[in-house]
């Protein structure tokens, strides 16, 4: 059976009726997370709907005034997710998403003519091919496919496009001796009725249940992006078809603009520009690393040289630093960026065998990181309770207790804490 969407692609609206009405659930992705989405299956005499299948996402649209949400098929039938009941036996004007129809029609059709002429010219078979939300990918049979191949094929395909070459449907009964003629994947499991072949007039002829244009002029233009590395020894090609190209090239005029007035040069020299900031970046990241581990050493020789330093210290990224250096020199620094080294080159500077010592890196109220060291029954005793309070995960061993903390929102009680263990470390020692 064929639907009234693969008998007409260009169809926007039909009148059909309600067959049944059940209530069902969709699992769909949501910002990443995967919800259910209670509603009810819709099955219609007939539909414009197309179902996902052959490679081709599922149609969008309205039955009445009530959105589709989703559009499978089981068999001949084509079942439609909406999230309101339909009566059965009510009369139903359909209505398909066209933008977004006539866009899988471009990427569709696109594929059989690039799959056709990749295998004409240079034997590369197509695998397989997804159509994807931005950009569409066909895997080829080949280890690499060369520059001037890519070319070539480009060329070829856009003037096929200009030839305005027409594409027909053809319906055959499974027995027709001129299915063996076709290019083919295979047939689902569950097909029933006549095959549907799709003809680009003198360049291919294949199986296939999408919808497609009419004729090649409505591509309007192919763009092969390139190639990417596949797997087993094949290719990824990445190409855009119609509507597509045009908004990727206003897309890229955009960014060129922006990057004009951030760069302040000309496009031609975008590139160079890139790369000298990146050196720039590396240098300054280099120079500022160096200039940390200095930082390190001189808080932790400012603790050591304070005769009222105790046994406790503490030390969080906003914090503001005092650092006395010789002949009274001092100067003062507000953390604002920190990290495991900078922690760890403080904790090997001061004597952990005398002194607790508790650093954290992050934001004030937020995640990041901690270090906890001194003698080693005091951090092993102490480190799970730190862990606890900071809702974090760690480990620690050999007077070393360190890991990331969820939220320092509560460090001041661990100092409080830690404070309390030294205080009463002292009380004993007197």
């Amino acid at each position: 059976m064929a639907f009234q969407c693969q008998r007409d692609c260009y169809m926007k609206e039909f009148v059909t009726s309600v067959v049944s009405c059940c209530p069902a659930e969709l699992k769909q992705e949501v910002n990443g997370k995967k919800e259910t989405v209670k509603g009810f299956n819709v099955k219609l005499q007939d539909t414009i709907l197309f179902p996902e299948g052959g490679g081709q996402p599922d149609d969008h649209g309205l039955i009445g005034d009530v959105p589709v949400l989703r559009v499978t098929r089981q068999g001949t039938e084509a079942i439609h997710f909406v999230s309101s009941p339909l009566e059965e036996g009510q009369e139903v004007q359909v209505k398909v998403d066209w933008e977004r129809r006539f866009d899988h029609m471009q990427q569709h059709s696109g594929q059989h003519l690039i799959t056709a002429l990749a295998d004409s010219f240079f034997g590369y078979k197509t695998t397989s091919w997804e159509l994807g939300h931005q950009r569409s990918t066909i895997e080829l049979d080949t280890p690499s496919v060369k520059p001037a191949q890519l070319q070539a094929l480009e060329e070829a395909i856009n003037e096929n496009i200009r030839a305005h070459v027409p594409v027909t449907v053809q319906l055959l009964s499974i027995d027709d001796p001129a299915v063996e003629k076709v290019r083919s994947r295979g047939l689902p499991e569950d097909h029933a009725g006549p095959i549907r072949i799709i003809d680009i007039e003198g360049i291919d002829a294949n199986m296939c249940c999408g919808t497609h244009v009419s004729n090649l002029s409505h591509l309007q233009v192919i763009k092969l992006l390139g190639t990417e590395k596949g797997k087993k020894n094949k290719t990824n090609l990445i190409f855009l078809a119609g509507n597509r190209v045009l908004k990727y090239a206003e897309k890229s005029y955009s960014t060129e603009r922006s990057l004009v007035s951030l760069l302040k040069t000309g496009p031609d020299v975008h590139v160079e520009a890139v790369d000298k900031l990146q050196k720039s970046v590396k240098l300054l990241q280099k120079t500022n690393l160096s200039l940390l581990r200095d930082m390190a050493v001189l808080i932790a020789q400012n603790f050591k040289n304070d005769p009222q330093r105790g046994n406790f210290f503490s030390l969080h990224k906003g914090d503001l630093v005092n650092v006395q250096i010789e002949n009274g020199v001092s100067f003062s620094f507000y953390r604002k960026e920190g990290d495991n080294e900078f922690m760890n080159i403080i904790v090997n500077e001061i004597n952990t065998e005398e002194t607790l010592v508790f650093l954290t890196v992050g934001e004030e109220k937020g995640a990041g990181c901690f270090v906890l060291a001194g003698p080693r029954g005091p951090v092993a005793k102490l480190g799970p309770r730190v862990l606890e309070i900071l809702q974090g995960k760690g480990a620690g061993k050999n007077g070393r207790f360190q890991g990331k903390a969820n939220s320092l929102a509560q460090r001041e009680e661990v100092e409080a804490l830690l404070q309390q263990h030294c205080k009463h470390l002292t009380s004993e020692e007197e």
